[in-house]
This record gives structure tokens, sequence and C-alpha cells, in this order.
């Protein structure tokens, strides 16, 4: 059982939050989900029937009371940044609060883009310096997941810090795809190797490891010393995983914060969906009766950019030809017109017409299925057009001629794949 310090000396959290502000790391691909990223940043790919992936660390920020938040994006950022737009402009900039786009700023070289995590902080030195944050909280924008940041910024306090991991636990074969912590029984961190071949073991558990999630908490006097030492060592590659955390454990107090159920202690939901089978499982865990991912928790809202849509609409009533969804989500603005669906997510306006079967999918916004489809396990990007007749998901060498097939046997369609083309991206 990892413990930390007992002592718990008078904090005022809002004190804490409201000196703090996060980095959410918002500009890489993830060439993984394929096609999926071919028009927009990981962070923007739309999930879980009306949001994007990165509306889940932008609402811990909000939930948590942490309401200075940087974006810091580069690649593909369009469809990201719209959305940015549309559905986080609530904050009141008066009480010094904001949802700040940061792009690659080119300060210190006019050809240089982001080249690491690191480096994407870095080069937005001078605008921090300038806001004068005690402590700067940096997240990745492409996980999904629940977490109160602030009970892990107290943490950070408690233990008097210089650098706070959150971290979770992975079984040992898992490990080798994370940055993985050695740790004491005080959760002070002793080594951080990336995907290590040998993963370290957590103490006093078999089979396993200590993962990082890619969220951090620095005292920001001690970030920005550590940036500017990483920036003038040559040969690094400018990364917190590879480069600064390792460089800070022996020096200074790095400290584990393990993301646990405060309630059963268990291990709380984290999900990254960084492949087409891991994006898919995702969306399907959300169908179950009782899913670890609650989205309808009032108590911790995932906000985002609202559509404007009409309800969903279920129509016709005849023995072959029923709208009807079973074990399903679906989402305002779609009608299912004399077809089925069964365990399936539907995102907003799709339409699904009659004689169709949908079983297993996903289907993002504005998909038209026409009559007489069969489409199972499947992955339907936005805005594809399915004629008559197409059947996906029952026969792979068919399937893989046409589309992309993942080592699941997960399905993904997109417009191209179609020979459609599209119009817009968002």
């Amino acid at each position: 059982m990892l413990v930390g310090n007992t002592q718990q000396p008078h904090l005022r959290i809002n004190e804490l939050t409201r000196n703090t502000i996060a980095l959410i790391l918002a500009g890489g691909r993830g060439s993984r989900l394929k096609q999926m990223t071919d028009w927009r940043a990981k962070p923007a790919v739309p999930f879980g029937g009306k949001f994007r992936i990165i509306d889940f660390p932008l609402s811990n920020c909000i939930n948590s009371d942490i309401r200075k938040i940087g974006i810091l994006t580069q690649y593909k950022a369009d469809s990201l940044i719209r959305h940015i737009q549309k559905g986080w402009g609530f904050l009141r900039g008066e009480f010094g609060e904001y949802v700040d786009l940061m792009p690659a700023q080119q300060r210190h070289d006019e050809n240089d883009w982001y080249q690491g995590t690191a480096d994407a902080v870095f080069q937005n030195i001078d605008i921090l310096r300038a806001r004068n944050p005690e402590f700067v909280l940096v997240l990745a924008g492409d996980h999904i997941y629940k977490m109160d940041y602030s009970a892990m910024l107290a943490d950070h306090v408690i233990n008097k810090a210089d650098l706070t991991i959150g971290c979770i636990e992975v079984p040992l074969e898992d490990a080798k795809a994370f940055g993985v912590m050695d740790v004491d029984d005080e959760r002070r961190v002793r080594a951080f190797v990336e995907k290590p071949e040998n993963p370290p073991l957590m103490p006093g558990r078999e089979n396993t490891a200590l993962a990082s999630m890619g969220i951090y908490i620095f005292n920001a006097g001690f970030l920005f010393e550590q940036l500017i030492k990483d920036a003038d060592t040559k040969g690094s590659s400018r990364d917190f995983g590879k480069d600064i955390i390792p460089a800070v454990i022996d020096k200074y107090r790095v400290n584990a914060y393990p993301f646990l159920d405060l309630q059963s202690g268990q291990q709380s939901y984290w999900r990254d969906v960084g492949t087409i089978d891991a994006y898919w499982a995702a969306n399907m865990e959300l169908i179950g009766v009782k899913p670890d991912l609650n989205l309808y928790d009032n108590t911790w809202p995932i906000w985002t950019y609202q559509e404007q849509t009409p309800p969903a609409k279920f129509v016709f009533d005849d023995d072959d030809r029923r709208g009807q969804a079973i074990d399903s989500m679906v989402s305002g603005g779609c009608v299912i017109s004399g077809s089925t669906v069964r365990h399936s997510l539907l995102f907003s306006q799709v339409r699904v017409n009659s004689y169709t079967e949908v079983n297993d999918s996903v289907i993002l916004p504005e998909v038209n299925i026409a009559r007489h489809c069969r489409i199972t396990k499947a992955i339907i990007e936005k805005a594809c057009q399915i004629p008559e007749g197409t059947v996906i998901g029952e026969d792979r060498a068919e399937d893989e001629k046409r589309f992309y097939v993942s080592e699941g046997g997960v399905v993904l369609v997109t417009p191209e794949m179609l020979g459609q083309r599209r119009h817009y991206v968002r």
C-alpha cells in the first residue's frame, strides 16, 4: 500500500487552484488512430456521442476549480480551435478565468515548431512567467478520465514536492507501453523509465507497475529552471518523460500520486484511446448498464459545445420495418427510420434508413446510412454517405479491399474510402 505524508497542514484549496495554470498538450496527431486523424488532431476526435476527447481534461479542470487554462496546439488544429471557440468561451476574463489557445510561438527559432512535450511548454515560458503562477499543471489532451486535480495539488503541497506525477496501476505486461516509475513506500520516485523492457514492480505488489498518466504538477519556478536547463542540453529530445523527469529525480522531491477511487481504493477509470480498437472499445463501454465512466454523473459534468438539434426520432412500427434502438446511445438530431440499431453509439444528426441493421458500431455525426445496409463492428467517420445495400463487418477480406480493418476486427470507414469528398472538416 502506497502511503504519503500524513501531516495535514491547514490548506485553502481554492487558493492553490487559483494560483495554478493548467497546460493541455493538444498538438499531437495520434497516428495510431489511422485516418481518423488525417484531418484533425487526436484531442479533437469525437467521443461518447457528443463530446471531443479534449473535453475530458478541460472538464476536469473546471470541475477542479482550475480556470486558467492554456491549450498548446500544433498538428491540424482547425477542428480543435473551432470546437474550443464555440464551446469553451463561457469563462469570465473579469475574474481571471480563461481558456487560451497557444500555438507554437517560434520565439526562439523561427523555424521551430514544438519539438517535444517539454519544448511546447518552454516555447511559452515568457507567457507563463508574465502570468506568475505558483503551480503549473501539465496535462495530456488525449485521454478519457475524470479526476479532481485539486486533490492532487493538495497532495503536492502537503508532501513539499517539486514535481508530482499522476499515475495508474497497470499489469506488468502492459507497462512496456508507458513511462514507468520505481517508487518507495512513501511514493517518492526513485527512477522513471520510458517504455522499459523490464518494468519495475510496485512496492508490495506482484505483476503490477506504476505508469505515468502524463499528468504533472510542477512548482512554477522549478519548472522554468528545468526547462531552460533542458533547452541548453545538447542531444535532449525536449520531452518530459525522456529528459526532464529522469534528470531531476536524484536531486529534487519527485512524488507519485496514485489515481484511485477515494471510496473503494481501486484504480479509477482512465483510458488511452490511442488505437482504433481502444477507441471503439471505450465508446462501447459507455453503452453498458453501469459503465465505469458515468456520463450521467451530475456532480462531475463533462462540458462541451452543445449542438442545437431536435430530439432523436424513431419512426415506423411494421413487423419488417420498425424504427428501434436496443442497448444503444442515440444523440440528438438522429432519425432511426424503419431500421434497427443494436449495441451501438450514434452521434448527432445520424440517419439510419429503412430495412438497415447497425450492430456494435460507433457512428459519428452527420452520417447517412441508406436502405438495406448491414453494419457490424464498425466506426463510420463523420459525414459518410453509406450507399444502399452496403455490407460492412461480415467479411474481413472484402472489408480490407475498401476500408481499414484493425487487428481486433473493427472496420473504419471514411468518406475518402467511399470515394466521397469531404467539403469541410470539423
